[in-house]
């Protein structure tokens, strides 16, 4: 969800004073987890396997002790061996040991443990998945639907919802290699043949926090947080009639692929999500022989080659698994992105055409309209209370008007309405702040940073969110009159929400700052609102206080939005299932829509203003279309590494991606704006003597043997585009066309400029976004 606090982990390490203490038999150097690459194929003769050699690594490190006692310690610090999408171990080091580790012949890397965060049904159908009409055969149910197996990276599943029921669905695939792990609440029987794999990674977790209290959270794949439930019925989730939030979003909910089959992988806890837990949960599923990794996660931004899930989404783009991750929650700032490697499909989030209306009606006659998924006996529509904000009428938030837990004082607030300004705390938290002060409810206000967005929440208090302007006034008048009222309407579901989709402020933005070319998000999908399976053991508000017990929740965030795509990519490996990961995404971007409902162009929650593909890519996901996009880009691993031989790594940092293939880099590409991507992007340096610049691409033709393609290219202010040839024609299925694109300013301009290139045969739109940027002169 977009507001969860950011939940600080410290580990206190006590070392004492080292500059003038010598180390004693009884001092410890303070240790963490590092994430070891060693390079494979350099392992000597004298080991009989992988994981003694590098475990002999690990030891020939360690710090010797002066005293001949036993360091018990040194028997447990490998955590982990990786395998498959990565090869290495994760060890407990101290920061010296890890050092003299990286100077080690055989190690290509050492990565510091990261700790990543979560970024936290209507959407079939507004995605045009209604199986009622489904005349396209989207969802027809075939058994190669039930082959493709979707790995969700997330807080584990709770098997009894009634959305990972299995009936109806063929055995298991045989080539599946799974495990049913178990431990508290979760036995075998748990598993079945949609949930076909359930598995835990806390290593890491532990090493970094301590262990793991049993009774305070499940040391099992069992889902007590309920996002990961969330996520992986959203991506697969069995049809299931009457769903609904306590009353709320009433319907048939169903996953994006409700014939694909789900394996859990459990890497996130109570304290958080660990890279050396998530690495090995991605080496793990690909061994396992999951087709899609669905992963609603992000830990900031680092170089390639620092980024320890980039490089294990390399190793699964390169044994064809298909990856997709949240953009992040960090909008409506400009670069704000997470995993933002061409490899990942980074997915942004958008509103859907349903809304839950609530208003509020204020003493002088004027009421304003908000949104609510508040569900109570006591309701405050029959008459009017007394309201009062505690802050100025300003659009930043000041303290007082924040409502964080001890600053909202009962002699103030005890039988009145509340005004809280969104930021800090999570929504529902202020709420019950309020309600624990003696308020009888809340006005949540939007501030400048939330704009006119609404994402509506199942508070434990009758509570309206409302958006910055509307927010102003109701502030205004709560101000300027002392005896102000309010009172609050709670008006349902509402659908054919126009406009929509609209671009969620939430949603985080590019540019890609580590490569201007590579263009990112890739796309956004439904992340508003979703309604979804929830675990059994939280509240709908995950609030400890929340006493209600749900079987679906509505959710909002990109991590809503990333198993959208998740699902509709096995989709596709169901229909298409020689196509490459590459070739997936291509499908997906190609055939995306820039329009919203009313036939205008997509907007931006955040400003009302037309969004730009640094907010949703190449557009809002259209799966129907996606199904048989006519043309797509292909990129071989060979030719992402090639991408990275562009990006000025040194070898020791290129042979990271290069551990399987013993690749090299054949220099094929001029820049990494040449890299065979859907989307083109274009970066004039600061010198600005270069006017020219130019960019290949080749398409693959997965349409009718014979098919013929025209040009329609954007005109730009800044530059002339000229497209060679300006006409493709395709004589067989398979077969590959190229073409260039040469960009020649006109004028310089100060900020980028957007566009797009498409190939239509009649039947087919083949579309890219172009982002052209001008860096400004030195």
């Amino acid at each position: 969800m977009t507001e969860n606090p950011v939940k600080w982990l410290a580990l206190v390490l006590t070392s004492g004073l080292l500059l003038n203490i010598v180390l004693s038999t009884k001092t410890q150097l303070p240790k963490k987890t590092y994430i070891v690459q060693m390079d494979k194929s350099a392992m000597p003769n004298s080991f009989s396997n992988h994981l003694e050699w590098y475990s002999s690594k690990v030891q020939s490190v360690l710090t010797k002790q002066e005293s001949t006692e036993t360091d018990h310690e040194d028997d447990q610090r490998v955590i982990y061996s990786y395998q498959t999408a990565f090869h290495g171990v994760a060890a407990r080091l101290s920061e010296e040991e890890a050092q003299r580790l990286e100077e080690e012949d055989g190690v290509l890397a050492i990565f510091p443990e990261t700790k990543y965060e979560l970024h936290t049904t209507r959407s079939p159908l507004f995605l045009g998945l209604d199986p009622v009409q489904d005349t396209a055969g989207v969802w027809s149910q075939r058994l190669s639907d039930h082959d493709v197996i979707v790995g969700v990276l997330d807080t584990g599943i709770w098997p009894e919802s009634e959305s990972f029921n299995d009936t109806g669905m063929s055995p298991v695939p045989a080539r599946w290699k799974g495990a049913c792990e178990t431990g508290r609440g979760f036995t075998k029987r748990h598993c079945n043949r949609k949930i076909v794999g359930a598995r835990m990674f806390y290593r890491g977790y532990e090493s970094a926090t301590g262990k793991i209290n049993p009774q305070d959270e499940y040391k099992s794949p069992r889902d007590q947080d309920g996002h990961g439930t969330h996520t992986a019925a959203t991506v697969a989730g069995s049809p299931v009639k009457g769903a609904n939030l306590l009353g709320y979003a009433y319907g048939t909910a169903r996953g994006m692929a409700p014939g694909a089959r789900v394996a859990a992988y459990k890497v996130c806890w109570v304290g958080g999500c660990f890279s050396s837990d998530i690495l090995s949960a991605v080496d793990r599923a690909v061994a396992d022989g999951v087709n899609v990794l669905s992963i609603s996660l992000g830990g900031g931004v680092s170089s390639y080659y620092r980024d320890s899930l980039s490089v294990a989404a390399f190793g699964a783009m390169e044994m064809g698994v298909f990856v997709s991750g949240s953009a992040g929650n960090g909008g409506p700032d400009p670069v704000s992105l997470t995993n933002v490697s061409p490899w990942i499909t980074t997915v942004g989030a958008s509103t859907m055409d349903r809304d839950f209306p609530a208003t509020v009606g204020l003493g002088n006659g004027r009421t304003f309209s908000g949104v609510s998924l508040y569900k109570g006996r006591r309701t405050l529509e029959s008459r009017q209370y007394p309201v009062v904000y505690m802050g100025s009428n300003s659009t930043t938030p000041d303290p007082g008007s924040l409502c964080l837990e001890g600053t909202v004082e009962r002699r103030k607030v005890a039988g009145k309405i509340v005004i809280c300004d969104r930021g800090i705390s999570p929504r529902v938290q202020k709420g019950q702040v309020v309600k624990d002060a003696g308020g009888v409810g809340m006005i949540l206000t939007n501030t400048a940073a939330n704009g006119e967005e609404l994402v509506a929440d199942s508070h434990l208090i009758p509570a309206v969110a409302v958006g910055e302007a509307e927010a102003r006034e109701i502030k205004r008048y709560a101000l300027s009159n002392p005896k102000a009222t309010a009172s609050l309407a709670f008006l349902g579901t509402r659908l054919g929400i126009r406009p929509s989709p609209v671009v969620a402020a939430f949603s985080s933005r590019g540019p890609n700052f580590l490569t201007l070319e590579i263009l990112k998000p890739d796309l956004v999908a439904p992340g508003v609102n979703i309604l979804a399976a929830w675990t059994g053991d939280l509240g709908p508000s995950s609030l400890p206080t929340d006493r209600r017990r749900v079987k679906f929740n509505i959710l909002s965030g990109t991590s809503m939005s990333c198993p959208h795509v998740s699902g509709i990519a096995a989709l596709l490996k169901a229909r298409h299932p020689d196509w490459s990961p590459a070739a997936i995404k291509s499908a997906l971007m190609t055939t995306a829509y820039v329009h919203d409902n009313t036939l205008h162009p997509l907007k931006d929650a955040s400003t009302a203003d037309p969004s730009n593909p640094y907010d949703h890519g190449a557009g809002h996901v259209n799966p129907r279309k996606a199904l048989d996009p006519g043309l797509v880009y292909d990129i071989e691993p060979q030719d992402y590494f090639e991408f990275l031989c562009t990006q000025n790594l040194t070898p020791a940092q290129l042979k990271v991606f290069a551990k399987y293939s013993n690749r090299a880099c054949r220099h094929t590409l001029a820049g990494p704006a040449d890299l065979n991507y859907p989307a083109i992007s274009v970066v004039f340096p600061e010198k600005t003597n270069v006017s020219v610049l130019s960019v290949r691409r080749t398409v693959t033709n997965v349409g009718p043997p014979a098919s013929n393609y025209h040009l329609a290219v954007s005109p730009f202010r800044g530059a002339l585009v000229k497209v060679e040839p300006q006409a493709l024609n395709f004589t067989g299925a398979g077969q590959k066309l190229s073409y260039k694109v040469t960009f020649r300013t006109k004028s310089r301009q100060t900020g980028p400029e957007f566009g797009d290139l498409v190939w239509k045969n009649g039947v087919h739109k083949v579309r890219s976004p172009i982002a052209i940027t001008w860096l400004p002169p030195m």
